[in-house]
C-alpha cells in the first residue's frame, strides 16, 4: 500500500510542478521544478522510493524512447545520419577518453577505471530531458531534429563503454577487440530487434483484425506493449534494449503508412500516448529528485571513508559539467570544420555556421535520470570483498551533471538562440500545402465519380446536386490554400485564417454549452456536439 501512496504522491507532484511553473515570476524550466519536489517528497517528508535500475529501465524507457523514435521527423533524421552518428558514436567516444582522465587527474584517489565508467555514463544525452528543455525554447528546426536524433542513438556506445570500464575496475583487464565486437552485437543487435519485433506484432495483428475482427481498445493496448516487447527481446539477447525501443518506433512510424488503424483508433491513441508521456517524463524527473538526499549524503560521509566536504564536492562536480561542455564544443567545432572543408573540395555551397549555434549545440547536451540509473549499477565490493573505489561519489558527480546540465542549457540555450539566423530549408507548411493540393484533387475526382455511377443507378438529379454540393467544398478549400500561396505574405493570412476560425468554434462551444446548461438540449447531444467541434478545432492547433 505504501508504493501506491509513493505512486500517486509522485503523479500529484507532476501535476503541481506544471501550475508552480506558470505561478513562478520568473522561468523555469519544468524538470528543475520537478526535482526540486522530487526532493521534497523524499527529504521533508521523508517518503520516497528507492531507484531500481533495472526496473526503471524496463518501466520508463522503452515507451518514451518509442514515442520518440516514432515521432521524430525521418527527413530530417537521414538527412543528418553523418552529423548524428559522429555525435552519437564519436562525441561519445572522445567524451569518454577526454572526461576519464579529467577526472582521475582532479581526483587521483579515483582510479583510472573508475573514472572512465563515470565519464562514461555521463557522456550520453537524455532524449527525455533534451525534449523536456527545448520543448520551451525555440529551436532551429534542423538542430533540434539533429539532437534529438543523437540523444536517441548514443545511449548504446554509453552504456558499452561503461560495462567495459567496470569490468576494468573490477578485473583489471581490458580487450579493445572484445569490445568492439561486444559494440556491434549490442548496437545492431538491438536495432534489428526491434525492426523484427514491430513487423511481426503489426502483421499478427492485422491478419487476426481482418480474420475475425476485434473490439476497439485492442489495437491501442498492443501498441502501448510493442515496445516493451522489443526491449525484452532485446535484452534476452543481450542487445541494446535502448535501441530496440528507438529501432521499434522509427519502424511504427512507416507500418502506420498502412493505413490499417481506424481513425478513432488514431484520436484515441495519440491522447493516451500524450497522456503517458507527460506523466512518465514528470514522474522521471520526480523520481530522481528524491534520489539526490541520499546521494548526498552517501557522498559526504561514505562508509569506511572520510567525509568529503560539500565545497569540494560543488567544485568537482561543476569542473567535470564544464569539461563535458567544452568536450563538446572542441568535437562540435572541429567536426563542422572538417565538413565544411570537404564540401569546399567537393565544389559545393557552403554554410559557416555562426559561433553562437556551435555554442549552442555545446550546451544542449543535457544528462537525465537515465545517467543515474545507470551510475546506481556499480558494483557495491570488488572481487576481493573490498568495496568498489570511489563509488558513492561517483553517484553524486553523476547526479550533479544532470542538474548543472539542466541548468546550463536552461539559461544559455534561450540566450544564444535568441535572433539566430540559420539557413533556411523547405518548410513543413509547403510540404503539409502540397500534399493537400493533392488530396483535395483526388477528393474532387472521386465525388465525381462516384456521384456518375449513382446517378446512372436513378435519382440522377439528387445524386448531381449533393455530389457537387460536396466537390464544391472541396474545391473552395482548394481555393482558400492557392489564395494564400499567392499572398505576398501567406503566413499572415494563414495565421489570421486561423485566428477567424477559432473564434467561430469558440463561439459554437459557448452557445452548445448554453444550451445544455439551460436544458435546451440534453447532455449527451452536447457532448456529441462538443466533440465535433473539437475534432475540427484540432486541425488548428
Amino acid at each position: 500500500m505504501e508504493s501506491v501512496e509513493v505512486v500517486l504522491a509522485m503523479l500529484l507532484a507532476v501535476i503541481a510542478s506544471g501550475y508552480l511553473g506558470r505561478m513562478l515570476p520568473f522561468a523555469v524550466p519544468l524538470p528543475l521544478i520537478q526535482i526540486a519536489l522530487g526532493a521534497v517528497i523524499s527529504g521533508v517528508f521523508k517518503h520516497g522510493i528507492a531507484l531500481e535500475p533495472d526496473i526503471f529501465f524496463l518501466l520508463f524507457l522503452p515507451p518514451l524512447l518509442f514515442l520518440d523514435g516514432w515521432r521524430i521527423p525521418k527527413v530530417g533524421l537521414f538527412r543528418d545520419k553523418g552529423t548524428i552518428i559522429e555525435l552519437a558514436l564519436g562525441l561519445v567516444l572522445f567524451t569518454v577518453l577526454g572526461a576519464g582522465f579529467l577526472m582521475h587527474w582532479l581526483i587521483p584517489a579515483m582510479p583510472l577505471p573508475v573514472a572512465f565508467a563515470l565519464a562514461a555514463i555521463v557522456a550520453p544525452t537524455d532524449p527525455v530531458a533534451v525534449s523536456a528543455i527545448t520543448s520551451r525554447i525555440p529551436v532551429p528546426p534542423r538542430l533540434m531534429h539533429i539532437i534529438e536524433g543523437e540523444s536517441l542513438l548514443n545511449d548504446a556506445s554509453g552504456l558499452v563503454c561503461f560495462r567495459f570500464a567496470v569490468a576494468a575496475a573490477m578485473t583489471g583487464q581490458f580487450s579493445l577487440a572484445k569490445a568492439s565486437a561486444t559494440f556491434l552485437w549490442v548496437a545492431l543487435g538491438g536495432i534489428a530487434a526491434g525492426v523484427l519485433v514491430t513487423l511481426a506484432i503489426s502483421r499478427i495483428h492485422t491478419f487476426v483484425l481482418r480474420r475475425f475482427g476485434e473490439d476497439q481498445g485492442v489495437p491501442i493496448l498492443v501498441n502501448l506493449l510493442m515496445p516493451f516487447g522489443a526491449y525484452l527481446v532485446a535484452e534476452r539477447l543481450e542487445a541494446s534494449g535502448i535501441l530496440a525501443a528507438v529501432a521499434a518506433g522509427v519502424t511504427m512510424s512507416y507500418v502506420e503508412l498502412s493505413g490499417i488503424a481506424t481513425p478513432a483508433t488514431r484520436i484515441r491513441r495519440n491522447m493516451i500516448w500524450d497522456t503517458l508521456q507527460f506523466a512518465l517524463n514528470g514522474v522521471m524527473f520526480v523520481l530522481l529528485g528524491e534520489q539526490l538526499p541520499d546521494v548526498l549524503r552517501g557522498a559526504l560521509h561514505p562508509p569506511g571513508g572520510l567525509p568529503f566536504h560539500p565545497w569540494w564536492l560543488a567544485g568537482m562536480a561543476l569542473a567535470l559539467s564544464l569539461g563535458l561542455v567544452a568536450l563538446r564544443f572542441v568535437w562540435v567545432w572541429v567536426s563542422l570544420s572538417l565538413t565544411l572543408l570537404n564540401q569546399r573540395r567537393l565544389g559545393q555551397q557552403v554554410y559557416q555556421p555562426r559561433l553562437r549555434l556551435v555554442l549552442a549545440t555545446s550546451f544542449a547536451g543535457v544528462r537525465g535520470a537515465l545517467t543515474l540509473a545507470g551510475v546506481l549499477t556499480l558494483p557495491l565490493v570488488l572481487p576481493d570483498g573490498s568495496p568498489f573505489p570511489a563509488r558513492h561519489l561517483a553517484i553524486l558527480l553523476a547526479a550533479a551533471v544532470i542538474v548543472v546540465s539542466l541548468v546550463l542549457a536552461s539559461v544559455a540555450l534561450p540566450r544564444l538562440l535568441r535572433g539566430l539566423e540559420v539557413p533556411h530549408e523547405a518548410t513543413s507548411e509547403q510540404d503539409e500545402d502540397e500534399a493537400r493540393n493533392i488530396a483535395i484533387a483526388a477528393a474532387v475526382t472521386a465525388i465525381e465519380k462516384a456521384g456518375r455511377a449513382r446517378a446512372d443507378a436513378g435519382d440522377r438529379e439528387l445524386h448531381a446536386q449533393v455530389s457537387g454540393r460536396v466537390a464544391n467544398l472541396y474545391r473552395q478549400r482548394l481555393r482558400a490554400i492557392r489564395g494564400a500561396e499567392g499572398d505576398p505574405h501567406p503566413e499572415v493570412a494563414r495565421d489570421a485564417e486561423r485566428d477567424y476560425r477559432l473564434t467561430g468554434l469558440n463561439a459554437e462551444r459557448d452557445t452548445i454549452l448554453r444550451m445544455g446548461r439551460r436544458g435546451e438540449i440534453s447532455d449527451e447531444t452536447a457532448r456529441k456536439l462538443l466533440h465535433e467541434i473539437d475534432l475540427v478545432e484540432a486541425r488548428y492547433g
